[in-house]
């Protein structure tokens, strides 16, 4: 299991499988499973029983994981980018390869 270059907060577009072209923000990254939960992208229909914090049960909608090689990073433009790393004075920072800003 590698480092993932795509972090919680970050801005992604779907580039690969039904949601293609959706873009959004990335909510939770599930690093053993190489996967990243994106705002509004991937939803799907989970059906609950009735709990404590859901006394009427019934159909939710909500997001499910995607795979992190079918996400792309956006830079501040909106256009897809790789992601690199340099260290600046004694930081290491990640950078767009596409536009060299430091993201």
């Amino acid at each position: 299991m590698g480092k993932l270059k795509i972090k919680t907060g970050d801005t992604v577009r779907v580039i690969a499988g039904d949601h293609k072209g959706s873009e959004g923000t990335v909510q939770k990254v599930l690093i053993e499973k190489n996967k990243a939960i994106v705002e509004g992208v991937n939803m799907v229909k989970k059906h609950t029983k009735p709990s404590a914090q859901n006394p009427q049960g019934g159909i939710v909608e909500k997001e499910a994981a995607i795979h992190i090689s079918n996400l792309s990073l956006l830079t501040s433009k909106g256009e897809a980018t790789r992601v690199g790393y340099r260290v600046e004075g004694d930081k290491k920072v990640r950078f767009s390869l596409k536009s060299n800003e430091v993201i």
